[in-house]
């Protein structure tokens, strides 16, 4: 990880793209600072790939895409590459296809989840749900396997509308009404 430049320069994607990262090395650029990411456990998978499997049987033959981690997503982006925000939301759904590039996402998505673990449950907290808000993110869930709830924040207008679902039941997905996430089995023992 010698490559990760030092100081207090502000990062952009272009410096992103540089880095020579080790196998499973992962990185986030929040507001031009850099942060690591720690590689998910087995549960994390499992529930990544419960979630994932139903937004993608939903979406087959539509225009919306998802797309799992790693994915780079570009919340405010810039062709000359200085933007200074690129994560890796667990999932990410994105709808309009001018924002489908071939290195990630170009902007806001419309939907995106992030699973918790012990190693990033303050960043995701703290510091993503305004980051989300201001990008244009028009959906933002939190998926606790602590707590088996997933939290659901919906983005409109400036207004924040907030809802949990627990562990039996399922989430009602605002960006296509007609979907509901089951949650029943991902968090069965």
């Amino acid at each position: 990880m010698s490559s990760l430049p030092k100081g207090d320069k502000l990062l952009t994607y272009a410096d992103y793209k540089t880095w020579d990262l080790a196998e499973g090395e992962r990185f986030e650029i929040i507001y031009g600072e850099a942060f690591a990411m720690s590689a998910p456990n087995a549960k994390h998978q499992e529930i990544l790939g419960d979630i994932f499997s139903q937004f993608y049987n939903y979406l087959r033959g539509k225009p919306c895409k998802v797309y799992p981690a790693p994915f780079d997503v570009r919340l405010f982006y810039k062709e000359d590459e200085n933007d200074d925000t690129v994560v890796q939301p667990d999932i990410t759904i994105i709808c309009d296809e001018k924002k489908r590039g071939s290195e990630g996402c170009r902007g806001a998505p419309d939907l995106v989840v992030e699973i918790l673990s012990p190693s990033n449950t303050a960043i995701e907290m703290q510091r993503k749900l305004k980051l989300y808000q201001d990008a244009g993110v028009r959906e933002y869930w939190i998926v606790d396997p602590e707590s088996k709830a997933v939290n659901v924040y919906r983005f409109q207008q400036g207004a924040i509308m907030f809802f949990t679902y627990g562990k039996d039941t399922a989430v009602p997905v605002g960006i296509f009404p007609d979907l509901n996430v089951v949650l029943e089995q991902m968090f069965a023992e």
